[in-house]
């Protein structure tokens, strides 16, 4: 258990659902079981270690996860590379990855803190904030430790760091391709719901309950790929050949992250029934919340970093091309990037695969929220951009754009 975290001992818990609470019991006592699993798991701990300790060197010469979690992994420059350049590709797949998880990390740590505002009047519901304490100190330490084996990586492959974009960059000097590094709740197109929804979640049970069926879904990108990532640790294991360090912190990371799955799906599922039903304006905004996901983050395929719907990240990739482990020219850089996102290959179909799993795994996920609108329930929208065809269509205006503003 985190040091910084004391759980209250057995025979003096938490207060139990009073009489009013007609809904909660079992739940809470759900809660509460989960809570302590979490308080008694060294997942974090681990992690931790693995990151302070962590050294390119030694980790280097192995793959970190299946080769198509590589960056631009099935594109012409892929199929182009010597077999160190495909293992650096499959490192900065990681590190990248990982920046853009860090970023809706730090979303959660203050959505946690609103959304346990909501709840921390209700004696009740006292295991509720402290679940999500335990939570957000351990999203911290996840941040660090996926910055620092990220930045760690850069350094050595590159002699700098291209992909990594800290949040502290001025969002109007971001561009919006880079939008990702905001994390799934910074990537909205609209900023003025996103400070409604925000005040809004902090008052309401209902809408802070709610917000879990986001941070649910959230919750499952990340399983989408981490899943595979925790397979390749066991593969390794079974044949007890070396585990590289990120690879470690890819399956703890997991671990860690399956208390915080339950959570949502508790609190997504059942804490709201304890609650008066949603009114218009309730039930509005928590359907704005899945609309705007699949608006802003699962609306398409991405080619650089396959298996995800993150951006295509085309400033980044025009200057790896140019960093020492390719060392190319602007034209040939250029030239490469049209070959590799203008036409379909074989990354953008490992893309779908992911794309497909995920959209049926949300599906799942949303079935029994009545409140949702079949739009969103069904997640209508990010059924119908998960193409390859539309995935090139995309890309093609994309490069335009951008090889007309390096040219400028």
């Amino acid at each position: 258990m985190l040091k910084t975290h004391k759980a209250p001992e057995k025979g003096s818990q938490f207060s139990t659902p009073s009489e009013q609470v007609v809904h909660g019991r079992k739940n809470l006592k759900l809660m509460d079981i989960n809570y302590r699993r979490n308080t008694d798991s060294d997942y974090t701990e681990k992690m931790d270690q693995l990151s302070k300790n962590f050294d390119y060197s030694s980790n280097s010469d192995y793959y970190w996860g299946e080769p198509e979690l590589s960056i631009l992994y099935g594109s012409p420059l892929y199929e182009a590379a010597s077999p160190s350049q495909k293992k650096a590709l499959n490192h900065l797949f990681w590190a990248l990855d990982y920046y853009l998880i860090a970023a809706t990390e730090t979303n959660t740590i203050l959505f946690n803190e609103v959304t346990a505002n909501a709840f921390f009047p209700f004696d009740d519901y006292e295991v509720i904030c402290h679940t999500l304490d335990v939570e957000t100190n351990q999203e911290r330490y996840h941040v660090r430790a996926f910055n620092n084996i990220g930045n760690k990586t850069e350094i050595a492959l590159l002699g700098e760091t291209v992909f990594h974009c800290p949040r502290s960059t001025k969002p109007q000097e971001m561009d919006k391709t880079l939008s990702p590094f905001k994390g799934m709740g910074g990537r909205t197109s609209s900023p003025l719901g996103m400070h409604v929804y925000t005040i809004s979640i902090s008052n309401s049970p209902f809408l802070a309950s709610q917000y879990y069926t986001a941070r649910g879904i959230g919750n499952l990108h990340l399983k989408n790929r981490e899943y595979t990532f925790s397979q390749f640790y066991k593969k390794l294991e079974k044949k007890r050949d070396f585990i590289p360090a990120p690879t470690a912190v890819s399956r703890y990371h997991l671990l860690d992250e399956s208390f915080h799955t339950a959570t949502s799906q508790l609190m997504s599922h059942e804490i709201y029934k304890d609650f008066p039903k949603p009114n218009i304006w309730e039930k509005y905004l928590a359907n704005q919340a899945v609309y705007r996901l699949q608006i802003d983050v699962f609306n398409g395929l991405s080619t650089t970093v396959p298996g995800t719907c993150a951006s295509n990240f085309m400033p980044m990739v025009y200057k790896l091309l140019q960093t020492p482990l390719f060392g190319m020219s602007n034209q040939e850089a250029l030239l490469m990037m049209e070959k590799c996102f203008c036409q379909e290959n074989e990354g953008l179909h490992v893309t779908a695969k992911y794309y497909q799993r995920l959209l049926s795994d949300i599906r799942k996920f949303l079935e029994g929220l009545d409140y949702l609108s079949p739009v969103n329930r069904e997640m209508r929208l990010m059924a119908s951009s998960g193409s390859v065809e539309k995935a090139v269509a995309n890309n093609i205006r994309e490069f335009k754009q951008f090889s007309r503003s390096v040219k400028r």
